[in-house]
């Protein structure tokens, strides 16, 4: 299918997005529970990673031996997921507790802006699918 790849990203980035969501208002929910510490959703730096990784590979060797050498993208790669890090390390408040109700607040709103231009290029990615299409 036409875009495949493309569309895969985007799924996961607004999985991670949602995940995101999920973390930060757990935070916000509990900025006054002793003792509870912060987690935040990695994700971007994972795409990155993955997305040099592939830099420069776009051909794709075929295999006629299971002993030859993989040239190019490898089915065996694995795509970048979104994982859920819980900060230890420091404390913001008195209780032991490391949540900044203004920073949870920030990105609480930019994950909300990041969510909604995704769902603008799927719907974009989906219409120009159509238009094509269509004509």
């Amino acid at each position: 299918m036409i875009g495949t790849r493309t569309l895969n990203m985007l799924e996961r980035s607004l999985d991670a997005a949602t995940l995101s969501q999920k973390v930060i208002a757990n935070n916000i929910a509990n900025a006054s529970t002793p003792n509870f510490k912060r987690s935040e959703v990695k994700f971007e730096q994972y795409l990155l990673q993955e997305l040099n990784a592939e830099r420069g590979r776009s051909i794709v060797g075929r295999r006629t031996d299971s002993r030859h050498i993989h040239i190019g993208r490898s089915s065996s790669s694995n795509p970048a997921t979104a994982r859920v890090v819980t900060d230890n390390s420091t404390t913001f408040n008195h209780n032991n507790n490391n949540v900044d109700i203004d920073y949870e607040m920030a990105m609480l709103a930019w994950n909300q802006l990041k969510y909604n231009l995704l769902i603008d290029r799927t719907n974009g990615f989906f219409k120009s699918i159509r238009t094509a299409i269509d004509k």
